[in-house]
């Protein structure tokens, strides 16, 4: 019987089994991306303690912090959680159950999608929804990126390194990313801003070649690309949750108290699914509601015995 079992392996999964270790809780973590999204950012410079490191190195060094501490890791995904009549809780895997009294809902957002014709048929195949994953494969080619707020704008600069040209494609009428990281594009002499714009349909035949867009640009309504990278933000997926009656808002976000307790007992949560990191989603705030939420759960158990 585990004290907790920690669904995702991202900043606030890890940060929770940093803090479990050190209160001597008997944990397990499950997540399929140890280190969760960050590990996709080109570049973090605005975690502290670190000047600017790849998303990639950050999410080791929170891995191999946990590990040291005494966590243990199980590359997998959790697929369904149910409460027992006596409390504890019955998670299961596709190849293991855990048995646990208390779970933590750390497991982050997934990608959107832009839900229009073509996106299905070039996935993998031209279209992409991460920027560093697969902007090595677009060396010296024409690409487009489709958002405005930071992880577009930072996939964009990252391809301005790979790629011939650049387009960033965005339906408002402003970028939303960071100051500094919108200075760099606009000083980019390889990366074309496309705003008040948005992509309606993709063609080609075995890969992308183009895309229609909804208003012309340079006098044309279609634009030529090798590589289209959808980077407008994500959302939860909570399919995890049926029938343990966890309370969402009305944006599909967790509901969290001030110690991560959800409204299910023995239930906790916390990172960019819930509502206190949902409007920042920075890993330093998942990172510190991990920890909140492994001192709730020590304090707890230690109170009810």
């Amino acid at each position: 019987m585990e004290d907790v079992v920690i669904i995702g392996a991202g900043p606030a999964g890890l940060s929770a089994g940093i803090y479990a270790s050190r209160y001597l809780m008997k944990h397990v973590i499950i997540g399929s991306l140890p280190g969760g999204l960050i590990t996709t950012a080109h570049k973090v410079e605005n975690y502290p303690g670190f000047n600017s490191l790849s998303g990639w190195e950050l999410g080791q060094k929170f891995e191999e912090h946990a590990r040291i501490l005494g966590a243990n890791l199980v590359a997998d995904e959790a697929t369904s959680i149910v409460k027992e009549p006596d409390g504890t809780f019955r998670i299961a895997t596709p190849g293991s159950v855990y048995q646990s009294k208390a779970v933590l809902l750390a497991y982050g957002t997934k990608r959107r999608h832009l839900d229009v014709p073509g996106e299905g048929k070039f996935a993998g195949r031209g279209v992409s929804y991460c920027s560093v994953c697969d902007g090595a494969f677009f060396r010296d080619r024409v690409v487009g990126v489709i958002g405005g707020a930071n992880a577009a704008c930072d996939g964009a600069l990252y391809l301005s390194d790979v790629a011939r040209e650049v387009y960033l494609i965005y339906r408002k009428g402003a970028l939303r990313a960071e100051p500094s990281m919108v200075d760099l594009l606009t000083h980019n002499p390889k990366i074309k801003t496309i705003l008040n714009t948005n992509v309606t349909s993709l063609f080609g035949e075995e890969q992308l070649e183009s895309v229609t867009l909804d208003k012309p640009y340079q006098g044309a309504v279609s634009l030529d690309l090798d590589g289209l990278f959808i980077e407008i933000g994500s959302e939860p997926d909570h399919h995890i949750l049926t029938g343990l009656g966890v309370e969402l808002d009305e944006e599909n976000y967790i509901r969290i108290d001030a110690r991560q307790h959800t409204s299910t007992p023995g239930v906790y949560a916390a990172g960019d699914i819930t509502t206190g990191s949902a409007k920042f989603q920075q890993a330093i705030t998942a990172a510190s509601e991990g920890a909140i939420a492994a001192m709730s759960i020590f304090q707890d158990l230690k109170k009810n015995g």
